[in-house]
C-alpha cells in the first residue's frame, strides 16, 4: 500500500476519534490491505495522537480468544498502544459523549516493574518483569461504523482502543492462578458475562508473553512502569448511558465504572 495511502488513511481514523464519528471500513475502500499495512496506519494514527500532547503509558492484547478470531477469521491477536488520554479511575463516570459505539470487557491488567525485550521471552520471564496484575475494564471503541470490522481494520484502528479503568487493588502474580482465576461481569447489578484467565490465550501470561515476542522482533521494549492489557475473558458488552458495570476476578480484585 503507497505512504500517501496509509498517512491518508491514519489521518481520517485521527479526524473520527477527535469529532466521535465513525468511517466506512477501510478493508471494503481498500481490500488489497494487508496487516502490515494496518500497522503502519496504526503509527500514523498514533503519530498524530502523540503530536497532540497524549504519552503512551502502556500496550493492549486484542482478538486473544478464539471466538473472536473465529470472528475475523485469523488465528493471531494484535496490539494496540495505551495512552495517557485513556485512563480513567475506579468508580469514575465516563462521558457517553466522549465515545462513540463503547463496549465494555473485563481483562487482567499487568503492570510491569521492568522492561521486557523480546523475542525468545518466556512465561517466567513476563512473571519475573510483574509489579502486579489488578482487574480492569478496556471500554474499546471503534471509528469503524457499525463495528464491520476485519482483522486489518481493527489493527488500523489501533486495535479498536478506547478507555481503561484500573480496579481497586493490586496483587502479585504470584498470588494467584492466572490461568483457572474467575470472571464475573455485571451490568446494573445482573450477571451479563462469565469467564476465567484460560479465555485469554490460555493464560493471560501466555498473552503477554506473545505481545513482548512480537514487538521486540520489531524493536519495541514493554517498558518498567507499563500497563499491559491481557485481553478480554468474556464477550464485549454494548454499553448505554446510565450504565454502571462492575468487573469481579477471583483472587486480583474488582473494578466498577459508570457511564452518564
Amino acid at each position: 500500500m503507497e505512504q500517501t495511502t496509509i498517512q491518508t488513511l491514519g489521518d481520517e481514523l485521527y479526524a473520527a476519534l477527535k469529532a466521535c464519528t465513525t468511517v466506512a471500513p477501510l478493508t471494503a475502500r481498500h481490500p488489497e490491505m494487508s496487516i502490515e499495512d494496518a500497522y503502519h496506519v496504526q503509527q500514523r494514527l498514533m503519530a498524530r495522537r502523540l503530536e497532540a500532547g497524549e504519552r503512551i503509558i502502556g500496550k493492549k492484547i486484542g482478538v486473544t480468544s478464539k471466538v473472536v478470531m473465529d470472528m475475523l477469521g485469523v488465528h493471531q491477536p494484535d496490539f494496540g498502544y495505551l495512552t495517557s488520554a485513556m485512563v480513567f479511575n475506579e468508580g469514575e463516570s465516563i462521558s457517553l459523549d466522549s465515545m462513540i459505539q463503547p463496549k465494555a470487557e473485563g481483562e487482567i491488567a499487568f503492570i510491569l516493574k521492568r522492561d521486557l525485550m523480546g523475542p525468545g521471552l518466556s512465561n517466567a520471564d513476563v512473571l519475573a518483569a510483574t509489579e502486579g496484575v489488578m482487574a480492569c475494564f478496556e471500554i474499546v471503541d471503534s471509528r469503524i461504523e457499525n463495528w464491520k470490522i476485519k482483522i486489518q481494520d481493527t489493527i488500523a484502528d489501533n486495535a479498536s482502543c478506547g478507555v481503561m479503568v484500573l480496579g481497586d487493588r493490586m496483587v502479585s502474580p504470584r498470588d494467584v492462578d492466572l490461568t483457572t482465576c474467575g470472571m464475573v461481569l455485571e451490568r446494573n447489578g445482573e450477571i451479563v458475562g462469565t469467564g476465567a484467565g484460560a479465555a485469554a490465550m490460555g493464560s493471560p501470561v501466555n498473552a503477554v508473553v506473545w505481545l513482548a515476542n512480537t514487538l521486540g522482533r520489531l524493536g519495541i521494549p514493554l517498558k518498567a512502569g507499563e500497563v499491559i492489557l491481557s485481553g478480554s475473558l468474556a464477550a464485549m458488552i454494548p454499553v448505554v448511558r446510565g450504565d454502571h458495570f462492575r468487573v469481579s476476578i477471583g483472587g486480583i480484585g474488582g473494578c466498577s465504572v459508570k457511564f452518564i
